[in-house]
């Protein structure tokens, strides 16, 4: 039964997936859109001077930022966030860009978001994540690393009552991705007693995974 809810939870969530925009998206993009998702900085820089709205939503509620990030444009962002742009807004999925790097495994973007000033501890997502929960669930474990530097939450329960550490176990595979995610969250002091809503731990479930590695980091 267990089993069976997690993977359909894990179902729900890939349903609520990010989503970057979308050809018909880009198709109608104009200024800073279109700008941010081909990176043309000088662009990006002429219209803020003229006065274009940097923080406009498209049809999805993506700011330029949010296009920018999507398409790794770093150049672009920086372009934007020196404009003004505001770091830490949300689209329609309720990510931020630091959430969109993380989810895409992108350490370096994910240290630039922070450098720009997206905040580590925001809340994201329809699960009120947040990055670092994000991360963990996929096993991106080098932008776990940074994001535990940049002073992630370790221990934020999010709404369906689990922390990072118990997504890097119930929605991981066991494997060497997550097992380093799991020795990083803890060797920066995740709390390991944190249960799920039926009480049962991170060592629990990797117990019952048969997460030899986890279960020893665990212990």
């Amino acid at each position: 039964m267990l089993r069976f809810l997690v993977v359909s939870l894990a179902l729900s969530s890939a349903a609520f997936a990010q989503t970057p925009p979308s050809a018909s998206d880009i198709a109608s993009y104009t200024g800073l859109h279109l700008a941010a998702h081909e990176g043309r900085v000088a662009e990006i820089k002429r219209l803020i001077t003229q006065g274009a709205d940097i923080n406009a939503r498209d049809q999805k509620v993506r700011t330029p930022a949010h296009v920018a990030a999507f398409a790794s444009n770093d150049d672009a962002l920086v372009a934007l966030a020196e404009g003004g742009a505001d770091m830490n807004a949300l689209e329609n999925r309720v990510y931020d860009v630091l959430t969109i790097a993380a989810v895409a495994d992108d350490p370096e973007l994910v240290s630039l978001a922070l450098a720009l000033g997206n905040k580590a501890d925001l809340i994201t997502s329809i699960y009120d994540g947040t990055a670092l929960i994000a991360a963990a669930h996929l096993g991106h474990h080098d932008v776990v690393a940074r994001l535990v530097a940049g002073g992630a939450p370790l221990d934020h329960v999010n709404n369906l009552g689990w922390t990072a550490l118990m997504e890097a176990v119930v929605l991981g595979d066991g494997g060497s991705d997550h097992v380093k995610t799991v020795q990083i969250l803890v060797e920066a002091g995740a709390d390991k007693s944190i249960a799920d809503r039926d009480g049962v731990t991170p060592l629990q479930h990797a117990m019952s995974r048969g997460y030899t590695k986890i279960i020893d980091i665990l212990e």
